[in-house]
């Protein structure tokens, strides 16, 4: 075992990684029976407001019951069908009522959220993976972003755009783009040096975040409705979720998880982003517990962010600080999954994206890229990945995918390692338990060798 000090991109300005925030003022909401169907944080919002709401049924609502919450004052928003639920406008004073009926299941808060965020290809393997043909053909990856935008260097690789927020289906802000060439680049404009992971997938681009890289829940949810719904015309196979937010209630409970459980049910393997808060020492935890919803639900996998260290070779690749470690807030279960390069990566970029106007112009790379980090960018690494596995094993369930992934991952790390903050000049110590690295570091050629076929749930 070895001890290895590194400075790393800093986090907080080179980290896109969506991260959910309220606004909370005060309320006591009483009854014993109806608070238990209450998110806590809908606890402290001010009796005199009217607050967004996710109401989660114990079957799909009907008219009459849908009426019901009109009759309180409800405005309809969204249908969510995928989890039984709606989404409203609600005066804060009808929430106790409301949570009394006997068909309602939990009620939520819409919550807001906006995005957590060159050496990746050949330190996955991927390159040999193309010289045997494993390039993500006929896989369709559904990326649920800020929107995607084609430029010639993603090639022609969206096969179909919606947007399912108030915005034009372009991407404005810069994310999805960078999260589509990671999966499916060309290469174009960089003589194949930053292709993607699996550059003959088709993306499906669905717009859940504004421009701003903002959305909520019901936009996310909706969004993994539509690419089930998607599912057979484009097959799709696969749902990056570059986005999360702080965990607040159990993953049994909280509507993102319950989304996220229906499209892998459906058959679709659902990547997410563990979160960037390995940092985070606020409860005297040193970056434990701090895994982000959907990241948290068992069935997904669950992708921490590793650093190349700017070489091709593996041997040196250390963990990023940031990455949220594990285990999940409430549920106590053992995240993230599976760990991936994540730190400065390369990949597309278009002109006047808001992203490189306001704070990566130092960061473009050419004309046509630009580099950015946190495990945002490691997940479309791990969504690629499940596209070449895919393409060479097409009747793979998604535990099986997962479980094979897993196995497969590399589990050779040093005990610690520690990075410097580049701004601040602070140290962060790295241990890499199970709790940081998961199952291990993704290899893609391993996983592409594998033939094991796992039995049973990822649950």
């Amino acid at each position: 075992m070895t001890h290895k000090m590194t400075r790393e991109f800093r986090a907080g300005r080179g980290t896109c990684f969506a991260i959910f925030t309220l606004t909370l003022l005060v309320l006591g909401l009483q009854t014993a029976y109806g608070k238990d169907k209450l998110a806590k944080d809908l606890e402290k919002i001010d009796r005199n407001a009217t607050v967004d709401v996710i109401v989660q049924f114990k079957q799909t609502p009907t008219e009459a019951q849908d009426q019901k919450v009109k009759s309180k004052g409800g405005m309809d928003r969204a249908s969510l069908d995928l989890i039984k639920g709606k989404a409203y406008s609600l005066p804060v004073s009808a929430l106790r009522e409301l949570a009394d009926d006997r068909d309602v299941a939990w009620i939520s808060p819409d919550r807001p959220v906006k995005l957590m965020m060159d050496r990746t290809v050949p330190a996955m393997a991927a390159d040999i993976a193309k010289k045997y043909g494993y390039v993500g053909k006929d896989v369709g990856v559904t990326v649920l972003d800020s929107g995607v935008s084609e430029p010639a260097y993603l090639g022609g690789r969206v096969s179909y755009k919606e947007s399912l927020v108030p915005y034009a289906v372009a991407d404005i802000y810069g994310h999805g783009t960078h999260i589509a060439g990671t999966i499916a680049g060309t290469g174009k404009d960089s003589h194949n040096q930053y292709r993607g992971i699996a550059p003959e997938a088709k993306i499906i681009n669905l717009k859940v975040l504004g421009d701003d890289g903002v959305g909520n829940d019901s936009s996310v949810i909706a969004g993994i409705q539509k690419a089930i719904e998607l599912k057979t015309k484009y097959k799709i196979r696969v749902i990056n979720l570059s986005l999360g937010r702080p965990v607040l209630e159990s993953y049994t409970q909280d509507p993102l998880c319950q989304a996220v459980e229906a499209a892998w049910k459906a058959g679709i393997v659902v990547v997410v982003a563990a979160g960037n808060e390995g940092r985070n020492n606020s409860l005297g935890n040193q970056g434990y517990a701090t895994i982000t919803s959907p990241g948290n639900d068992p069935y997904v996998i669950t992708v921490g962010a590793m650093k190349t260290m700017a070489t091709a070779n593996r041997g040196d690749d250390l963990i990023a600080s940031y990455s949220s470690k594990g285990p999940t807030l409430l549920d106590h279960i053992a995240k993230p999954d599976i760990v991936a390069p994540g730190n400065r990566t390369v990949a597309v970029s278009t002109k006047g994206v808001s992203l490189l106007e306001k704070q990566f112009q130092s960061n473009m790379v050419g004309a046509a890229y630009f580099r950015m980090s946190g495990t945002s960018m490691a997940t479309p690494v791990v969504s690629g990945a499940v596209a070449l596995l895919l393409q060479k094993y097409p009747s793979l369930t998604p535990d099986q995918v997962k479980a094979r992934l897993m196995k497969t991952a590399t589990k050779s790390f040093p005990a610690t390692s520690t990075a410097v903050d580049p701004a601040t000049g602070q140290t962060y110590t790295s241990n890499y338990d199970l709790f940081t690295v998961g199952a291990g570091y993704l290899d893609i050629w391993g996983a592409l060798n594998n033939t094991d076929v796992a039995v049973g749930s990822a649950l």
